[in-house]
């Protein structure tokens, strides 16, 4: 059985922060893609979903790499 502690008052205002941003995020990125894209999402077939996901993830990593090496560069 998992043993959940208590978090910290500025643990519980990080956290509220993070969800608040996050979920600003979501919507804005969400209105972004519909009006981008039309259509509804939950109506995809779930290969077009996978496909829809590793285009995004491949996305993800050529940012990731991109913004390493811009950190790293002297």
């Amino acid at each position: 059985m998992e043993v959940r502690r208590k978090m910290t008052p500025d643990q519980e205002e990080h956290l509220a922060r993070i969800k608040n941003e996050f979920d600003n995020l979501v919507d804005a990125k969400y209105r972004k893609g519909q009006a981008e894209h039309g259509g509804d999402l939950f109506t995809k077939s779930k290969i077009e979903l996978v496909n829809l996901a590793i285009d995004e993830a491949i996305d993800q990593v050529v940012y990731l790499l991109t913004l390493r090496n811009k950190l790293l560069a002297p």
